[in-house]
């Protein structure tokens, strides 16, 4: 019961410095496809150690997987038992050039069936992006590994440590570039990435909104005259505070007589 609870709470790994430098040297070998290895260490507890790994040489590679085959496993053994007799294959690696960190469909096969150890590991690495990260057994389980450290085998102390899901900058005085970060879940990154969306959704249905309003016509109420059916048009009063709707409406076509009696010429009118 004891080891089921510590497995089911996943993996812890100690990766020496000069290992990931032999990882991200053999990955920027070949940028376009994928290339892969195994990571040569030991385990104690729930902890992976790794001190070095070993190329896959004659894997079948393409651009979006690798595979080991029957003489990809013997030269990893030869190397193994020529250099690393002690040690034990406690992982893989390979690349994802462009793809970023994950586990593909593919790659899962691959831990399932060739590294399904509770403590073994697969490290994945993009040369594109120098984004890397690792993956390990939790119970049943493939996770995302957070607590990883990387150590200088020069006498130095850690390089770089991490307990959380936050990002972990590493210094392995890496040739060909400065301190890399260990892409890890974080929770941070999740809600700035909420936040974004949100922001999207309300800017479209702002600019929607406007698009409508100034495309689509618009409804004007104008009060009609019952009796005339003319519109009412409001006017100012005069300058003597009189109204000018009234004299508009008196002189309007609709107050005059439609057929008013002419006046015969020279005709008088009573007394």
């Amino acid at each position: 019961m004891k080891r089921i609870a510590e497995e089911a709470k996943g993996t812890d790994l100690r990766m020496s410095c000069d290992a990931a430098r032999q990882i991200r040297q053999h990955a920027r070998s070949s940028s376009k496809v994928e290339v892969c290895g195994v990571l040569i260490g030991d385990e104690e507890g729930r902890v992976t150690s790794v001190q070095a790994s070993i190329p896959g040489a004659n894997a079948v590679q393409g651009g979006s997987h690798v595979t080991f085959t029957q003489d990809t496993w013997e030269h990893i053994y030869r190397i193994k038992d020529r250099d690393y007799p002690e040690a034990r294959i406690v992982g893989w690696y390979h690349s994802h050039p462009g793809f970023g960190v994950f586990l593909s469909d593919h790659d899962t096969f691959i831990h399932k069936n060739f590294f399904s150890a509770p403590r073994q590991v697969a490290w994945v690495y993009d040369p594109q992006s120098d984004e890397e990260g690792c993956f390990g057994w939790a119970g049943e389980k493939l996770q995302r590994l957070s607590r990883i450290v990387l150590v200088d085998g020069k006498g130095g102390e850690g390089a770089g440590e991490t307990g959380k899901p936050e990002p972990l900058l590493l210094d392995c005085g890496d040739e060909d570039s400065e301190a890399r970060p260990i892409s890890t879940p974080s929770e941070a990154g999740a809600l700035l990435q909420a936040g974004i969306s949100v922001l999207t959704y309300l800017s479209v249905l702002l600019i929607g909104f406007f698009l409508s309003w100034y495309f689509f016509p618009r409804v004007v109420v104008v009060p009609v005259d019952s009796s005339t059916g003319q519109p009412m048009l409001y006017l100012p009063p005069d300058a003597n505070g009189g109204s000018q709707n009234g004299a508009d409406k008196m002189n309007s076509p609709a107050s005059k007589p439609a057929n008013p009696t002419p006046t015969p010429q020279g005709a008088k009118g009573k007394p």
